[in-house]
């Protein structure tokens, strides 16, 4: 199932603080920060005042009051009682309002400060099993630009003081999630933000909206609340609705104006376009500059792009000695800004003899490259303003060197038998299937477990889908892409679409159906596994892997609710909505996949290919071993931005050993392209991992090993290894004859 998640959508340092204890945090003394019960004493007050009011019968009914003449008199002494405690009262309510303001920017603190360690070293021993299905959730699909189109794509910018300016860049780098931001990025983010202004009382955002923009706030301040209960106040600096430029997402707050507010303003379409354009001239500008070096210009273009996916830039002050003769060095440069001057120190003398002047595009430390790593001369920045250089190591060269299509052995073409499963199911109709049973509930519909009328020997899975909500939720060419790629599919360790149907209301596709229940709901039951079990199941989802990336296709969503178990107990890859086949050494920019799941590039939205697979793979082992994803919070945002932290902050449990660690870290490197897998051996480095030691690759392929769990399967209508789920009491969606589905 694929929805959006109902979050606000704020950084992790605007916390709220109404659901949680009405407790203040204080700071005790060297740097300790505990809870006193400060707020209670204060609302016990309030309370107090209330009841002092009813006893003295004040708050009565004003037909009570005004019964007869007499009670003018009472009436106006009441009045003349009443006005101190309604002053108490406003006081009270102004003084909770302030400590609840105080509570909010405390806990802010506190985030800050845990936020240097490992985040799960202050839980230690807090990490539970998962209990609830993963949510999917995808952005609307991009289009596959050019570079060409991209550039010339303009959006209007505004004029906005230096004040102004240094606000929108402060309150981003303030933000745990914006600050990720290359500043290139930001400056053209500050450009095309707008102004807009709401009057006091005005609504922002309303709880339930869908939204598709981000604000920072330049004057006044705003009240949060959710369900009419108010949860704090912002002021001017601070970023709000982040999430919302990443994909659609429902508001489940409310943000109201309690003065006049001046606010900037990006919506997620010009956001977006900002973050791939930028992507795509950095990676075109970086393979020029390998393309003028005589040691790259031979190689492939996609190794090309790969190298310069992992440059790194580095900036010089102007004197600083980037190279000294005679030092070691397994670095290469690439001047992309600024100059530098070469000097050398000719033998038995001390006076540095200047050599010449290399400008931008111009290189140097190549022999280090190729294992010469004696430095010959000295490399000094001559810039005023500094010089920048793109680096690249001996180590990470030599690991990227080989083109991945040399390497890897491609599956051996297998359209023969995929074109008999087709004919075999030609003339089948959607009326020959009658429904047994449902085997689960998606995003767009549900699925249920079919057989041929005429042939009870045998089930299939019918994925039904309501055509009305993919139009709605715009994921009209993720459906297509799921059915065009899944039709060439034949693989063991992938489910076979057998025919596809469609009518006025819903999509269907008849798949194969794997009777021994997903791998989620036996890793909840019994809580984690032990290495061996995850192991053969982690070897499942690598020849998956192997199958589809050696045609260039891209999963995106791997999880535990997309691995199903069939009779014998071997696990197969489900759900391809998310899937897409990319084009030669071509990244893809659609925001997808599970929250615990998706790899840093994707949530800062550089370009994605199939190395975000590999960083999927090692969080699923890390789930499969401990029962849980190493990266989970309260909301989405959270969650993202303890990704974008990285894997080294996340604290291992004991219960997984060194080497299945060392695998995931590898898996889960913050640069794609170091990642395992995406490097020069392909997918045979993880196999040849030294966690995989002793494990028969050839037995697995061949499908004659023994499975860890072997479910029980009773006949072909046997769906007890599933969860029940109750009948469709949905009304029938509406029809829809717009034709986007001619192809299905």
């Amino acid at each position: 199932m694929r929805v959006c998640f109902d979050t606000l959508c704020f950084g992790s340092s605007q916390r709220t603080a109404a659901d949680d204890e009405p407790r203040a945090i204080v700071n005790t003394g060297g740097g300790a920060l505990t809870v006193a019960p400060t707020v209670n004493g204060d609302r016990r007050a309030l309370n107090e005042t209330y009841r002092e009011i009813e006893l003295n019968g004040i708050m009565g009914t004003p037909s009570a009051m005004n019964a007869d003449s007499e009670n003018c008199v009472a009436n106006a002494t009441m009045s003349n009682d009443m006005q101190p405690l309604i002053e108490r009262i406003r006081e009270l309510e102004a003084l909770l309002k302030q400590r609840d303001q105080e509570m909010l920017e405390l806990r802010s603190q506190l985030d800050k400060l845990q936020s240097v360690f490992p985040y799960q070293q202050y839980a230690r021993g807090s990490r539970a099993p998962r209990k609830q299905r993963a949510q999917g959730i995808s952005a609307e699909p991009q289009t596959s630009s050019s570079l060409q189109d991209l550039t010339h794509q303009t959006f209007p910018t505004f004029d906005k003081s230096e004040v102004s300016r240094e606000l929108i860049k402060s309150a981003i780098l303030d933000n745990d999630f914006m600050k990720n931001l290359e500043m290139t990025q930001i400056r053209e983010i500050v450009d095309c933000m707008y102004p807009v202004e709401y009057a006091a009382g005005s609504l922002i955002i309303k709880e339930g909206d869908v939204g598709s923009i981000v604000y920072v706030m330049e004057e006044g301040r705003v009240e949060v609340s959710r369900e009419n209960k108010y949860l704090s106040t912002m002021a001017p600096g601070k970023v709000f609705g982040e999430l919302a430029i990443l994909y659609n997402c429902k508001r489940t707050a409310t943000i109201k104006a309690a003065t006049d507010c001046r606010l900037w303003a990006i919506e997620r379409q010009c956001f977006q376009t900002i973050m791939m354009r930028t992507g795509l001239i950095r990676q075109a500008e970086y393979t020029d500059f390998l393309k003028s070096v005589p040691i790259f210009k031979d190689l492939p273009e996609d190794t090309l792009i790969k190298i310069s996916d992992v440059l790194e830039e580095t900036h010089y002050q102007n004197g600083d000695y980037i190279i000294r003769q005679g030092a070691r060095g397994d670095t290469f440069f690439i001047i992309s800004k600024g100059q530098v001057k070469v000097t050398q120190k000719p033998p038995n003398s001390n006076d540095e003899k200047f050599i010449r002047t290399l400008t931008k595009g111009d290189f140097f430390g190549e022999k280090a490259l190729q294992g010469d790593d004696l430095r010959t001369a000295n490399i000094i920045c001559d810039s005023p303003e500094g010089t920048t250089c793109l680096v690249i190591d001996r180590e990470t060269f030599n690991q990227l060197i080989s083109a991945l299509d040399e390497i890897r052995t491609k599956y051996k073409d297998e359209g023969d038998s995929r074109q008999r499963l087709n004919e075999e199911f030609a003339n089948l109709r959607l009326s020959d299937l009658r429904i047994i049973a449902t085997l689960g509930i998606g995003g767009f519909g549900r699925v249920e477990l079919v057989q041929i009328q005429s042939d009870s020997s045998r089930s299939f899975a019918l994925k039904q889908m309501k055509k009305a909500q993919i139009v709605e939720t715009r994921q009209q060419q993720h459906i297509m892409s799921e059915k065009e790629i899944m039709s060439e599919m034949n693989c063991e360790f992938i489910v076979k679409l057998y025919k596809t149907f469609k009518d006025r209301k819903y999509l269907y596709m008849l798949m194969e159906t794997c009777l021994g229940g997903e791998l989620w709901t036996i890793l909840r039951d019994r809580g984690q596994f032990d290495d061996a079990t995850t192991r053969f199941y982690t070897a499942c989802v690598v020849e998956a892997f192997h199958y589809l990336h050696s045609r260039n296709i891209i999963y995106r969503d791997l999880k535990p609710e997309n691995l199903l178990l069939d009779s014998k107990g071997y696990v197969k890859l489900v759900d391809f909505g998310f899937s897409k086949k990319l084009q030669a050494s071509r990244k893809t920019w659609t925001f997808c996949g599970t929250p615990e799941y998706v790899a840093p590039e994707v949530i800062m939205n550089r370009g994605h290919d199939i190395s975000a697979d590999y960083w999927s793979l090692g969080v699923l082992m890390f789930e499969l071993l401990t029962g849980s994803p190493p990266f989970t919070g309260t909301d989405p945002m959270k969650t993202y931005n303890k990704i974008l932290k990285g894997i080294d902050a996340v604290e291992f449990p004991r219960c997984i050993t060194r080497n299945a660690a060392n695998l995931i870290k590898k898996l889960c490197r913050d640069n794609p392209a170091e990642r395992l897998g995406y490097q020069r051996g392909g997918i045979t480095e993880i196999q040849k991992h030294k966690w995989f030691d002793g494990f028969n690759w050839e037995g697995l392929a061949q499908r004659s090993l023994e499975p860890p769990i072997t479910p029980v399967v009773k006949s072909p209508v046997d769906t007890h290894n599933f969860d029940q789920y109750p009948p469709d009491g949905d009304e029938p969606p509406p029809d829809d004859l717009s034709g986007w589905d001619s192809n299905f």
